[in-house]
């Protein structure tokens, strides 16, 4: 019987005297309320202690960093891009109209030199289908204000005979344009801005797949 009182009193000492197990309660102060269930533990255990309070607070618990608060970093790029189109409406202006300009320039220069009668059939109607298109656009930006660049000027195509493959040299040059210019123009129609210059795009698109697919069926 003597053993297990000594047991009882080291045991006892060792929990009121130890600090990582708490500190003595107050045998006169009211009774603490609960920590809310909805409040995180640092915070609930923080919250019931005031000065001079002697209410048994888990040190651990204290002892717990912060928790972290994760963040987005706005510059990194995401997953998901947004569909539209790849230049504003005025770059769409400004290239569209350098582009049908060359294409009207080289079909005129080609005519006198191209030996296929389809090839030439088609050189004429891109200098007339072109010509009308770039005109439309040029009416839409002087309404809206927008510039136009500045006509270039060409040089005058060489005299004499045409190269034996002046026919095929053509046709690959004319489908690299016309295929990007129907991505450009399929952007502007999907994308634009502007609603006068997407129904220009729309409206123009289905001549350039046109002139695009007559192109590549005489490709040689």
């Amino acid at each position: 019987m003597n053993r297990i009182r000594q047991c009882c009193m080291v045991i006892t000492g060792f929990v009121v005297a130890s600090p990582s197990f708490g500190v003595a309660l107050s045998t006169t102060g009211p009774s603490q309320p609960l920590p809310s269930a909805t409040a995180p533990v640092g915070m609930q255990l923080a919250d019931n202690v005031t000065a001079g309070s002697a209410t048994p607070v888990p040190l651990m618990a204290i002892d717990l960093p912060a928790s972290e608060v994760s963040t987005v970093d706005a510059s990194a790029p995401t997953s998901g891009g947004a569909v539209g189109k790849p230049i504003d409406d005025i770059s769409f202006v400004a290239r569209a109209t350098e582009s049908g300009r060359k294409e009207v320039g080289s079909a005129r220069d080609a005519l006198p030199q191209l030996k296929d009668p389809d090839l030439k059939r088609i050189a004429e109607m891109l200098v007339s289908d072109h010509g009308n298109a770039n005109a439309r656009l040029a009416k839409i930006a002087e309404a809206k204000q927008w510039p136009v660049p500045a006509p270039q000027q060409r040089d005058a195509p060489p005299a004499g005979t045409a190269s034996p493959d002046f026919d095929s040299k053509w046709t690959a040059e004319m489908i690299a344009a016309h295929e990007r210019s129907v991505a450009l123009y399929s952007a502007q129609a999907q994308g634009g801005e502007d609603q006068d210059l997407r129904k220009y795009a729309r409206d123009t698109l289905p001549t350039i797949q046109h002139h695009l697919a007559e192109l590549r069926r005489l490709q040689k």
